[in-house]
């Protein structure tokens, strides 16, 4: 079977990845490496309180993972971040192809040939996205 690539969005405990950042986010990596999966981009997206409450946790940490796996090994690898103490929730999906390249360099923080113009001269930017607490 071959290998596809996936998005990997891991809401982690805070106050264990706060304790120890490296140990925490490095199980995530492990987990997807002991199933046969290779790490593409794997980093620290945002800490924010919660939409509600998870196991008593009113704040979580969110870990973005770009990974080449077979598609047989996603339902073991869903059942080692059920076991995983630091893995609140996760929330895995497929990632076409044509965006692969995209979506990694973005995560990895390279520029790519899409960036936005540059704004004009004392003209302010626009929010890119407005987030309302209710």
């Amino acid at each position: 079977m071959a290998a596809t690539v996936y998005e990997g969005m891991f809401i982690l405990d805070s106050n264990h990845y706060a304790r120890n950042p490296s140990g925490v986010s490095g199980k995530i990596e492990k987990m997807i490496q002991d199933r046969g999966g290779e790490i593409l981009a794997s980093r620290l997206w945002v800490e924010q309180k919660l939409a509600y409450p998870i196991e008593d946790h009113k704040k979580g940490t969110y870990w973005l993972t770009y990974f080449r796996m077979t598609g047989e090994q996603l339902k073991p690898l869903n059942r080692d971040c059920q076991l995983n103490e630091d893995v609140l929730r996760q929330l895995i999906l497929k990632v076409d192809q044509r965006l692969v390249d995209t979506l990694v360099s973005h995560a990895l923080g390279e520029s790519t040939s899409t960036e936005e113009p540059a704004a004009e001269e004392g003209a302010e930017a626009a929010p890119a996205a407005v987030a309302t607490e209710g």
